[in-house]
């Protein structure tokens, strides 16, 4: 049993005199054999005990051999207890029950489930919630379960009514509370921007302006990648580079038997004989001589001038801006002799204001920006004087009247029923001798007022007749009396 439950109950079980004292450990309460059929009767007319949630106690009493199905149960009733119970620590809420819907976990991606969570408020007489509660509620739940999304999360109350329909506050253009609020004030900073750098010029009341403000609050990321064209080779990074040498033909011929010469004894030095110039086919005589090609090759690999660009695009950035700007032509100047007249705007001065509006709004021709300056006169609108009325004729003072006089009204009436006829009564009853008792009840009032010497109060009838009408006019002021006539007489 909760505490707000043993409270109530405790103070109904006083009030309908029951005894009762606490059990041990205080967590219930004892009556009487005899009476405990009654008082859960009358307390359940009560809609007492409205009933406790069980939290993460259930799992200190776990039983040895448990199932998992079970304990798997028991944990998900205690999460539930134990979020209704923060559920109803909010002053709105007088009683909650949390509907968790965990999914058995699977190996199959395809397979797996997002657990849901269903909310039943009864809510406080009189109170109700705003969006910013029941959103508050929302993500509470959603952040105690894993894996819950908000999204999943259903709130109701006592009535039926959904209240998680619009528990993200968002309106028909997509936008949630905090995103219209942003939009205002983005639309206010202009307008107040605009007003504030042309009132000097024009004067405070010679000019209106209006922002509408396009935001994106979209969320976006761009990567691009971009490639220059070739560079100057000076200016390039080398990546790779690879030469090749070839060389094509022969040297001088060898002669002679192919190992011959190492088993011939050395040769004396000679002078080689050469031909002369003149001498045709004058050649070397140790052999004939051929050209050869020498081939290189070299390549070259530069690095390719490549750009990887990752852009995360700030949200809240603003589309498109729309100005319109509204102002007096028909401004009062003052001469030098003290005298009124209207001078209209000039052409230069029309061109002023339409560049200044644009630095204020910092106009963007790229982001399709609009501003509209137009020049119009300013109607005036005269108040009409209010005459003030008299304090007796004034609205809260006739009420206050009427209050007083029927207070007054009620007093009187009182006054009237206790001094003239119970009072008297009550004093003709305490004088007359007990001997005299019959005497009284045979003989009526007015034989009591002869004996007393009283003056002759109304008769029975007459006197019942006003308090017949006293009760149906102000039956609450006939109780008050009567329980003040129990209360004093014990």
């Amino acid at each position: 049993m909760s505490d707000r439950d043993g409270g109530a109950i405790i103070e109904s079980l006083q009030q309908m005199n029951i005894p009762y004292k606490f059990a041990e450990g205080g967590g219930a309460l004892l009556v009487a054999s005899g009476q405990v059929h009654e008082a859960r009767l009358k307390l359940a007319s009560q809609g007492l005990p409205k009933g406790g949630n069980v939290g993460f106690e259930l799992m200190e009493n776990q039983k040895f051999g448990i199932t998992q199905f079970a304990e798997q149960v028991n944990y998900q009733r205690a999460l539930e207890g134990e979020l209704a119970r923060s559920v109803q620590s909010i002053g709105a809420v007088a009683a909650a029950r949390v509907h968790l819907a965990i999914p058995k976990p699977s190996v199959f991606v395809k397979e797996q489930q997002k657990p849901s969570a269903s909310v039943v408020l009864s809510l406080q007489g009189g109170r109700m919630l705003d969006a910013a509660q029941v959103s508050a509620i929302v993500h509470l739940i959603s952040s105690s379960v894993p894996e819950l999304s908000a999204k999943n999360v259903t709130v109701v109350d006592q009535n039926g009514t959904l209240l998680s329909a619009s528990h993200d506050g968002t309106s028909s253009d997509g936008l949630d509370a905090n995103q219209l609020k942003y939009v205002q004030q983005i639309e206010q900073s202009y307008i107040s921007r605009i007003e504030a750098l042309l009132m000097p010029m024009l004067g405070a009341n010679n000019v209106r302006a209006q922002v509408t403000a396009n935001i994106d609050f979209s969320r976006t990321e761009q990567t691009a990648e971009t490639y220059k064209p070739n560079q100057n080779p000076a200016d390039s990074v080398i990546r790779s580079q690879q030469s090749s040498e070839a060389m094509n033909g022969a040297g001088l011929s060898a002669g002679g038997i192919p190992g011959a010469l190492t088993n011939q004894p050395p040769v004396p030095a000679t002078a080689p004989i050469v031909a002369g110039a003149g001498v045709p086919g004058g050649a070397a005589t140790a052999g004939n001589t051929n050209l050869s090609n020498l081939q290189k090759d070299s390549t070259v690999n530069y690095e390719v001038d490549r750009t990887i660009r990752h852009t995360v695009l700030p949200v809240g950035s603003i589309k498109r801006l729309s100005v319109a700007v509204v102002v007096n032509g028909n401004r009062k100047v003052v001469d030098a002799d003290g005298k009124s007249s209207d001078k209209p705007l000039s052409d230069a001065e029309k061109e002023q204001i339409n560049n200044l509006v644009k630095d204020a709004m910092g106009f963007d021709q790229s982001r399709g920006d609009s501003l509209n300056v137009q020049v119009a006169a300013f109607t005036e609108h005269k108040e009409a004087a209010v005459e003030k009325l008299p304090v007796w004729k004034q609205p809260d003072t006739i009420e206050l009247a009427k209050n007083l006089l029927k207070y007054l009204v009620i007093a009187a009436a009182i006054f009237l029923v206790v001094f003239r006829i119970i009072k008297p009564a009550l004093n003709t009853l305490l004088t007359l001798p007990s001997s005299t008792g019959g005497f009284v009840a045979n003989q009526g009032g007015e034989a009591i007022a002869e004996a007393t010497h009283i003056p002759a109060a109304p008769s029975y009838d007459q006197s019942l007749q006003t308090a017949r009408q006293i009760a149906q006019q102000e039956p609450k002021i006939v109780a008050s009396v009567v329980k003040e006539w129990v209360s004093s007489n014990g």
